[in-house]
């Protein structure tokens, strides 16, 4: 009968080792999967910034189109698409250039090449004379330059 209360009253715990253990390979787990997270960020970075370019190039067409092949009214500035993005016909909002990201990743410079190089000065390219976009920091086959 003794022997019968001595193993009711016993209590079943993990010892410290064991505890130890499971915090070491947690811990190795997350040394793995964390560098694979910072990857998948800069991967969406780039995959957004490409679907945005993609929607601004298809927008531009179907201005075109509606329009006698007449290119949008787009300035340098933040965000400024003109018609693109006044009537709401064409884009809800201006984009943002994931890649580039900070302060200027909706502003729109006015030239023909694609950047050199990865830059946070702007976050689009627009040719005005073709209605031609491209990406900031893109190469001219929109590629992205690795950022620093």
């Amino acid at each position: 009968m003794r022997a019968k209360q001595l193993e009711v009253g016993k209590k079943n715990a993990f010892t410290l080792v064991e505890i130890l253990i499971v915090v070491v390979i947690l811990g190795i787990l997350a040394a793995i999967a964390t560098p694979q997270f910072a990857s998948a960020t800069d991967d969406s970075r780039m995959a957004t910034t490409g679907h945005e370019l993609e929607k601004l190039r298809r927008a531009i067409e179907v201005y075109q189109v509606r329009n006698g092949n007449a290119l949008p009214n787009v300035v340098a500035g933040d965000g400024t698409w003109g018609e693109i993005i006044q009537t709401g016909e064409y884009l809800s909002g201006p984009p943002a250039n994931s890649w580039v990201s900070g302060p200027n990743a909706g502003q729109i410079v006015i030239g023909d090449t694609a950047d050199a190089g990865y830059q946070t000065n702007h976050g689009w390219i627009y040719d005005d004379a073709t209605g031609y976009v491209r990406a900031g920091s893109f190469d001219v086959d929109d590629n992205p330059y690795p950022r620093p």
